[in-house]
This record gives structure tokens, sequence and C-alpha cells, in this order.
């Protein structure tokens, strides 16, 4: 189906004309918002309030710059030389801004910042981005601006810089390597923009959903008695800006929405929840920046959220007179996000809504589906909770079988076993091993880790070989204190990458959206390896090969044979046996 022809041309009205979905340009709609498209078909398929038990699903109001609009600005500001020379990102980011958009569009987006006043996000929505075989999803930048000011006349200078940063991303450091990772020309790229209203209400200065969530029909992490095609959901409070950045968030099964987490005591679950939020700054403007992604955003923590009233439905309150935790915010005492509210005593329906939403989807698409989504809750004991259908996208799914001896750890010739891995499939290519020392390991060191791994990875993408990848805490997080905050292009050659844990470094897996979308349709292998019994890594064998290459906190062993790596989806696990 052409999703072109099914998306009607911008209106100057826009919000009389009744249409929440509209575009400008006569382009290609890119990845993003083709799955928009997808969304908002499957809405007006059938799925109603009484569907979904009074929550109120929609795609918010949505406007899309197709991808001519982006070739027009590429070539009449005369932009290719700068965004392919190499150029850091500020630069490149600096000269999209000198220039002018299709004198021809700015009509439409001109009366578009006059009729709407609410929060807008410009997201990217390439041309590659979201696709089944190389997903560009988290590659590229989205900015989220308050358009709040009186004068229209900024709300629409605002809106332009926020366009010309996301184009830039196209050409950003983690863009190039990630084309280059996949044997694509940066100048195949189209990039088109979704303007998409910020599902949201305001409090006091900050602007922000209740919670935000990423569901997916297929779940790489075993939990408990979940299965993987159970499924998994990661739901946060405020912008999902934390989820898709891999920060923390909480991880249940749609299938056993209720079952215990896995933590032992209250006070592990105070230290290891949801303590600060994302929200869009509607106060005082912050200092000029148009080229950072979080010029308009603020992070803000609990205590905030407490003060705004949005934790009723999503946090339980510690009882410190009876030494347990108590669904809602009805006592007195520390907070804790674990969403009880809503999923052990089902206040609102929304693991219904979700679980309906994946099956409807998974139908819809023919493959396993990952989903993107915001929620507002009524303020009034009357009223519908609003589900912001905000992405759907496919995800890859190996059904190949494969068999991984359970406690194979200190076997002989086992480098590595865990039974928490991502993936399925046997791989018998890989000679290198790329490590971070475990010795040397320190939090504060994570951005140096992260660049010296972009240095090493570079030298595997120049000879095509591929790498087994060992390092600590999580890989991909936002928060340099959770693990080593690599995008993907930086470490795009590695086959098997390794999430240890060390007693320094010991937090909860994750499975931030982007980066963990990109490995699983790229098919990598993710290995959880804790440092605790029965699982672990051969620390000793792998100091004692020669180094290939070295710094002071990375190293590169190249192996006489190959490894063989073998991961069995079913069960969870998975073992790298040394020749």
């Amino acid at each position: 189906m052409d999703r072109n022809r099914s998306v009607p041309r911008f209106e100057r009205a826009f919000f009389a004309s009744g249409e929440p979905f509209m575009r400008i340009g006569d382009g290609e709609l890119g990845g993003k918002a083709q799955g928009l498209a997808v969304a908002r078909d499957l809405v007006e398929s059938g799925i109603s309030a009484s569907d979904c038990g009074g929550v109120t699903v929609a795609v918010p109001t949505t406007a899309v710059l197709t991808t001519d609009v982006f070739d027009a600005f590429m070539l009449r500001n005369g932009l290719y030389d700068v965004a392919l020379s190499g150029a850091p990102d500020d630069r490149v980011a600096h000269a999209f801004q000198n220039g002018d958009l299709p004198v021809e569009h700015v009509g439409d987006l001109r009366a578009l910042i006059e009729e709407v006043h609410t929060p807008l996000a410009v997201r990217s929505s390439s041309r590659l981005e979201d696709a089944l075989s190389h997903p560009f999803a988290g590659v590229y930048e989205t900015k989220m601006i308050p358009n709040n000011q009186p004068d229209p006349s900024v709300r629409f200078q605002r809106l332009v810089e926020a366009i010309k940063f996301v184009y830039a991303s196209t050409f950003f450091r983690a863009a190039r390597s990630y084309i280059e990772a996949i044997a694509e020309s940066p100048t195949d790229e189209k990039m088109s923009v979704v303007i998409q209203e910020v599902v949201g209400e305001r409090h006091n200065d900050r602007f922000y959903p209740h919670l935000s969530g990423v569901c997916r029909s297929y779940n790489y992490y075993r939990s408990g008695r979940a299965r993987p095609e159970e499924g998994v959901v990661n739901l946060a409070l405020g912008l999902g800006k934390t989820i898709v950045d891999g920060g923390v968030s909480w991880t249940y099964s749609p299938v056993h929405p209720k079952a215990p987490p896995p933590f032992s005591t209250v006070g592990d679950l105070l230290k290891s929840t949801q303590l600060k939020f994302w929200a869009v700054n509607m106060g005082a403007p912050p200092a000029y920046d148009p080229t950072a992604e979080t010029e308009y955003l603020v992070e803000a923590d609990l205590a905030d959220a407490d003060y705004d009233g949005t934790l009723r439905f999503l946090a339980s309150s510690y009882d410190p007179a009876r030494g347990r935790l108590v669904p809602g915010t009805g006592v007195k005492g520390a907070r804790v996000l674990n969403f009880s509210p809503i999923l052990e005593l089902e206040e609102w329906p929304l693991n219904s809504v979700i679980r309906k939403l994946l099956e409807i989807c998974e139908r819809m698409m023919g493959a396993a589906v990952e989903i993107e989504f915001a929620v507002t809750f009524p303020r009034e004991p009357v009223g519908a909770a609003r589900f912001g259908f905000l992405q759907v996208r496919p995800m890859m799914v190996s059904h190949e079988t494969v068999d991984v001896p359970e406690g194979a750890a200190g076997a002989p010739n086992v480098l590595l076993y865990s039974d928490r891995v991502m993936g399925n499939g046997t791989v018998t290519t890989i000679r290198d091993v790329v490590y971070v020392k475990p010795d040397l390991f320190e939090a504060r060191l994570t951005p140096a880790i992260a660049s010296q791994l972009e240095e090493i990875n570079k030298s595997f993408r120049n000879t095509g070989r591929q790498y087994l990848l060992i390092g600590f805490g999580r890989w991909g997080s936002s928060d340099s204190w959770l693990g080593i905050p690599v995008k993907w292009g930086q470490v795009s050659g590695a086959k098997v990458i390794v999430e240890a844990t060390l007693p320094r470094m010991n937090v909860e897996p994750s499975q931030g959206a982007h980066f963990f979308h990109n490995i699983s349709s790229f098919r990598v292998s993710y290995f959880t390896v804790g440092h605790e019994p029965g699982q672990g890594i051969d620390w000793k064998w792998l100091e004692a090969q020669p180094a290939e290459a070295e710094t002071n906190l990375v190293r590169h062993v190249r192996l006489d044979r190959p490894l063989t790596v073998k991961v069995d989806g079913r069960t969870g696990r998975g073992a790298v046996w040394r020749a």
C-alpha cells in the first residue's frame, strides 16, 4: 500500500480540517512516519474506548515533512560538502542552522505553528529508519520544543531550528558510522521529519506524560516463568527518553504483570527503580543552543513528580511502621516507581490495552513488533485515560533450533556462559575478542572507554571482520554511571556483545528500545553474564592471550582459531567455546 496516498496534504486550517495526520511535500514519508500511518489505520479500523476499558487510544496529531523537502534544503543551500566532509557534529549542526528551508513550504509550517500551542516533538523519519533488515532506530535525533512563546514568530523560529537539527543529525558521527557499518552511502539516505504533539500535561513548569512505555511481542530476556513469545514491557515516568536511552525503567511480562520483581528487599527496590524523569521545560527559556537535543528538556526527580501529583497510579509508598510497600500515594513515605496501582490493582486496564495492541499489530505487520507509547490519566475521578500511540515497528526474530547445555560455566574450553542471553543461533567465524579490563574498570571512566572502543571498532569496520565484545554495566546507557554510553556505530563490528557485572558495577540488565532493536535486527547475540557462581567469564585464559592491540582500559585479542558461539532463544541460555 502507498502510504503517501493515504496521508492527505496539509491544510492551513490544521485543526479545523479534522484530519489528525497530514503531510507537507510529495516525497517519501520515511520509516517512522510509515509506522505511524500503520498505527493510524489500526486505530481507525476499530479500536474504541469500550474495547480498551475506557482508555482512549489514538495517534497524536501529526504533520510529516516529506523527503523532497529535505532534498531541496540540501541542494539549494549546498550542504552536501560539509555534511560529507567528516566534520565534527557541532560544525555540521551550525552549517545546517545557517541554511534556509524551501520557501514553498515555509507558509505551511508557519500556518501550523500559528494554530498549535502545545509542546511539539520534532522527530526523524528517514528512508532507512525502522526498516526490518537495517533499522536506524535511535541513530538520529529528536528535539522537543515547548511552543509556548506568546509571539508566533518566535515559535516558528524554534520549530525551524528543530527541523534543521534533525536534518543535520543525518550526518552526525554516530549516523555516519552506522551507515558505513551496513555498507550504505550517506548520499542515499533521505530524511523526512515528523512534527507531532507531545502527549502529556503541564504541571507547573514541566510538561510530560504520566508514563511512557515500550512493549515488544517477543522478549529476549527470560524472567521467572515468562516465555519469550509472551513479550516484555518497559514503563517509565515522564518522557520516553528514559527508556530509549537505556535508563532505569520498570520491566515486566504483559502475560504476568503481577509477578514479583527481581529484588530481594524493599531497600533494593528503593535504590534500583527510577529516581529521575525527563520533561519539557515550560518555564524560563534555557541558554540558546539550537544544536543540542536537550535544549528544552529538564530532568526532575520523584519529589517533583510527587509535588505535581502525577504518582497516584504509578508508585507505591514505603510504610516504615509495617516495613512494606503500600500501592499508591495515600500514605507518607518514600515512593517507589513499581506501577503497582495499574499492574497489581488494575485501577486502569493499561496492561490489557498493551496486550490487545501487540496482538493486533503483529497480525497486521506479519512479524513480531515493538510499540512506543505515552499515557496520561485524568485528574478527575471521571474521565478517560489517553494512550498516545507513538510508533510501531517490526522486529527480527530468529527461529533456528540451538541446544546449549545448562550449567556449562567452568566446563572445559568454555570461555563464557550465561542463562540470560538475547538472540538465537550459532556463530563460528569470530577470532577476535575486545574486552574492557576488569581490574581497571571504574564507572567514572566509561565515557573514555566508549571513545577507545570506537577507535578499535574502526579497524574492524575497515576490514569487515567481526568480534566478541565484553564490557561492564549497560551497553548504550545514557547514564555513564550505569554502563558504557556507546552509540551503535561505535561498536557496530561486534557480532556478540557481553554485558558483564562486577561487585562495583552490578546493575539490572537493560533493554533500552533503540539500542536493542538494532541489536536484534542485526542478529547480534547479547549475553548478560553475572559475577555470581554458575555463570562467568574465563578471565585468566583471556588475559594469557597475546594482545593484538591495547589501551590503558581496553584490550584486543586475536585468536589462532575461531570461537564457537551458541545461543538458545527458547531457554535464554548461551555459551562461547574456545577451540
